[in-house]
């Protein structure tokens, strides 16, 4: 299987314990998954993929530790450092409808009024009520826009393509003032 046929679910960010553990950073919001999900693939620095059986798991601090079989000591652990734990992509659990994965947004072309502001380069939770749409331009100019059914017209994930209507005015937000807007806030001071 190529890369692309794995989905990345956590980060192996250190070692961990005197017997193999290792603390990793989650990418899922499954953690739940592990107790069924016990075959996990580390894909390590180097490139190379490796099968690795889950034998436990706690969470840690905010993050988790994961114990593998095989895996009895700190030298057997540090290999796994820096390493993506994954499954197969076609085990990844089901959302409900109207619900995507974040990875199904990365990428898209982001159409407004018929015409491509950018692709979708990240989606930001922590901004308010709904999640916002990182769009980056060839220019790399970023636009922040609410990712809400109200602004989307039609999405093409599989096809990475993200019809949406915006409010008149929304894409020039972040936009340099002009000189004119310059000297009145000058002037208001």
């Amino acid at each position: 299987m190529s890369n692309d046929e794995f989905i990345t679910i956590a980060k192996v960010v250190k070692t961990q314990g005197r017997i193999g553990e290792v603390l990793v950073e989650l990418f899922t919001d499954f953690p739940e998954k592990f107790e069924e999900r016990r075959t996990l693939f580390a894909w390590l620095p180097g490139g190379a993929r490796r099968e690795l059986k889950l034998e436990d798991y706690w969470p840690h601090k905010g993050a988790m530790v994961l114990k593998f079989a095989g895996i009895d000591s700190i030298n057997d652990a540090e290999p796994l450092k820096g390493s993506e734990l994954q499954i197969p992509a076609g085990d990844r659990t089901r959302l409900q409808d109207g619900s995507v994965y974040v990875s199904e947004l990365v990428g898209c072309a982001v159409i407004v009024a018929g015409r491509e502001i950018g692709k979708v380069a990240d989606v930001d939770f922590g901004a308010g009520e709904a999640p916002l749409l990182v769009i980056k331009d060839a220019g790399k100019k970023e636009y922040l826009v609410p990712f809400v059914e109200g602004f989307v017209i039609k999405q093409d994930l599989p096809g990475k393509r993200i019809e949406m209507q915006l409010p008149e005015g929304m894409l020039e937000l972040d936009a340099p003032l002009s000189k004119k807007e310059k000297a009145q806030q000058e002037g208001e001071r």
